[in-house]
């Protein structure tokens, strides 16, 4: 008996009668059926807006941050169910080792970013602030909200798990609830995972939801302040573009498509060079990892003409190493293809490309394993175009499968309008050890590519290869590849924020932000504000030090502790010669002497200075100039941590202004400390 899957919806798991069949990739036994009945959406967007967003604006960027993290944890230790679901898939060990621990690993980079990168509350301060007038009374800024809508996210067949919790986790993070619908052939291991995540009570109810089967009228009930993504074809993706309702209420969409992605091989590339055999064992491997099935897989390889044939000849070769068959057999390298329709596509889309190319390498086809003459299977299909400047159909259409064409190119220029010809795509390799190559060519490809890859001898030693997105780098591109981000770091996160400039006082712009201002009033307390924990800390408490006048002393001596005797501040003819006309105090003797006038010595809660940031010298201090420091708590970010003996800690970002005798600021910089709370 089979599985009929279920949607998750309204807080319950809906669906019982048997409606299509999913059948296995390996054998082609039927291992799962959609449900036939019709979803009521109206009620999955009211369950969103009601129970699921409420829940996620009681916490913040912090507390969704520790719950993607927890999430990350669960999935891993409960990884072999799906592992065994996944099988179904085609997928051998690596493949998915790709989608699910690859899904994981980005809940765990969503929950660093939003640990480290975004504060404590909802909103995002996107400052500086900067002052709209001459008086210091009218200032501007921009900050970042949640939008308070809904993310409806709609994924391909190719990553099940991966593909639903690479948009899941920066849009849960920025407080957007989602609606998952996966591609309805590999939906079954997509559910397998959304069982897990409902099993772990990890997430607030109504945070995220799974429709297994079509969209129905979903995106007639979207309205502005929600967002759709959408991974697949580019004909799918132009279809929901135009969506009637997403174009009338002005819908947010993002399409990640499917593209002609290319790796150029570069001119000054011989296959004596390490570089050639780098080149080869990328494109073989793009074509053989999840049977070629990915959105960022090399289908065009383009390389000097006059090696066209050598690069044939050994790509060929790997290929024919590549054992194919029933994962579960260990001496397999490459499964099936996802699903028997997707095995009649690939094979059409051969036969066209052949028209144009002649064919390489074919792959025997007898797979590995018992019953795999009824599974999914695509031989490692290798093609050659030796004039593709005079074709278009290597361009323009797509296997999606274990299949590459080789083409020839005569010059850098050449292969670099090539590598357009593509119409935009979402990851392009340049394999090249001359960095004059790479300095002419990045730039040009730049225009067409959402990603450069540039490989050499010395990024291969790490390099995670043409094919692989991640999380703190854009995934996505222009044109064809839809026009569209995803990833990218805090990038993504900002994605499903709403971005607003906001005008006013400094004051009132420091409490708008939660962050202290330039201009703004300070609380000058009677206690040395190093010496509040966390909890008793507010933003714009603030210390207004003594003076200090700086010596000639002052400068010989930390010139002969820091062995700084640069010629303004040592040699009195050269410095009146400069646009300062005088000797001047090292900068770093300022910072130092700031700190010696803010800093309360003795221990309490300030634990570490782990750093400066926005450093700047304003102006020159000179010899007989007097220094003044204001200290002020600028930000204040609860990462909910302890250190090693249980005591919590946050983190604060404190404001110093250096003044001299006239009241000019002289140098200007954030500091950056642990502080210790109270329990």
């Amino acid at each position: 008996m089979t599985q009929t899957l279920q949607s998750y919806i309204g807080g319950h798991w809906q669906g019982t009668q048997a409606a299509s069949a999913l059948r296995s990739a390996v054998n082609g036994k039927t291992i799962a059926h959609t449900h036939a009945e019709s979803l009521d959406f109206g009620e999955a967007i009211e369950h969103a807006r009601r129970k699921g967003l409420p829940a996620l604006m009681a916490m913040d960027f912090q507390e969704r941050a520790q719950r993607l993290k927890a999430l990350a944890k669960y999935l891993m230790e409960h990884k072999e169910q799906l592992y065994a679901v996944s099988a179904h898939t085609g997928a051998t060990k690596v493949d998915s080792w790709i989608d699910i621990d690859g899904g994981a690993g980005t809940l765990f980079a969503y929950a660093s970013i939003g640990s480290n990168e975004l504060p404590s509350g909802n909103l995002v301060h996107e400052g500086p602030a900067f002052a709209l007038g001459k008086k210091g009374g009218f200032s501007g800024t921009h900050v970042l909200v949640p939008r308070g809508g809904v993310a409806v996210h709609i994924n391909a067949f190719n990553f099940p798990v991966w593909g639903l919790l690479e948009k899941f986790a920066p849009s849960f993070l920025a407080g957007m609830p989602c609606i998952g619908k996966p591609a309805s052939a590999t939906s079954y291991l997509t559910e397998a995972a959304m069982r897990l995540i409902v099993q772990s009570g990890i997430l607030p109810e109504g945070s995220l939801q799974l429709v297994i089967g079509g969209t129905g009228d979903l995106l007639d009930r979207l309205n502005g302040a929600d967002v759709v993504t959408f991974t697949g074809s580019a004909d799918t993706a132009s279809r929901l573009r135009a969506h009637p309702n997403l174009i009338a209420n002005s819908v947010p969409f993002n399409a990640e498509a499917d593209s002609l992605n290319c790796a150029i091989l570069g001119p000054d590339v011989t296959p004596d060079d390490e570089e050639f055999s780098l080149f080869v064992k990328e494109v073989a491997r793009e074509m053989t990892v999840k049977a070629g099935q990915k959105c960022t897989a090399i289908r065009r390889a383009i390389v000097p003409a006059k090696h066209l044939d050598a690069v044939c000849e050994q790509v060929a070769a790997r290929l024919a190493k590549t054992t194919v068959g029933d994962p579960a057999d260990e001496r397999v390298r490459m499964g099936p293809l996802a699903s028997h329709a997707q095995q009649a596509d690939v094979a059409e889309r051969i036969a066209l490309l052949r028209q144009d190319a002649e064919l390489v390498y074919a792959g025997k086809e007898d797979w590995i394993g018992e019953g795999t003459a009824q599974g999914a299977f695509c031989a490692p299909t290798l093609l050659a175009c030796r004039k593709p400047m005079d074709v278009d159909s290597v361009h323009t259409i797509e296997a999606f499968g274990p299949v590459s064409t080789v083409m020839a190119y005569e010059d850098l220029g050449q292969a670099l309008a090539l590598a357009a010809r593509g119409q935009g795509s979402l990851v392009a390799t340049l394999v090249t050890r001359d960095s004059t190559v790479a300095a002419q060519a990045i730039p040009a490809m730049a225009a067409w590519h959402g990603r450069l890859h540039i490989l050499d001898r010395e990024s291969a030693v790490e390099s995670t290869g043409h094919g692989s997105p991640l999380p703190t780098l854009k995934h996505g591109g222009p044109g064809r590849a839809g026009g569209g981000e995803e990833l990218g770091g805090l990038r993504a996160v900002k994605h499903y924020l709403q971005r607003a400039a906001v005008q006013g006082s400094p004051t009132m712009l420091a409490a708008v932000t939660g962050e202290h201002v330039r201009g703004a009033k300070v609380n000058n307390t009677v206690v040395h504000p190093f010496r509040s924990y966390f909890e008793d800390l507010q933003v714009g408490d603030s210390l207004l030090t003594h003076r200090r006048t700086v010596g000639e002393a002052d400068i010989v001596a930390f010139g002969g502790i820091s062995g700084d005797y640069f010629y303004m501040h040592f040699d009195e003819v050269a410095a009146k010669e400069s646009p300062f006309g005088k000797r001047i105090a090292h900068g770093y003797f300022v910072l130092s002497a700031a700190a010696g006038l803010f800093v309360s010595p003795a221990p309490g809660p300030v634990l570490a200075n782990y750093g400066l940031d926005t450093l700047r010298f304003v102006k020159p201090v000179g010899i007989g100039d007097t220094i003044q420091a204001r200290l002020t708590a600028k930000r204040k970010i609860d990462r909910n941590k302890v250190d090693a003996k249980g005591v919590g800690q946050g983190v604060v970002a404190w404001d110093v202004e250096v003044t001299n005798q006239d009241g000019d600021v002289v140098a200007s910089y954030d500091i950056l400390t642990l502080v210790a709370k109270r329990s």
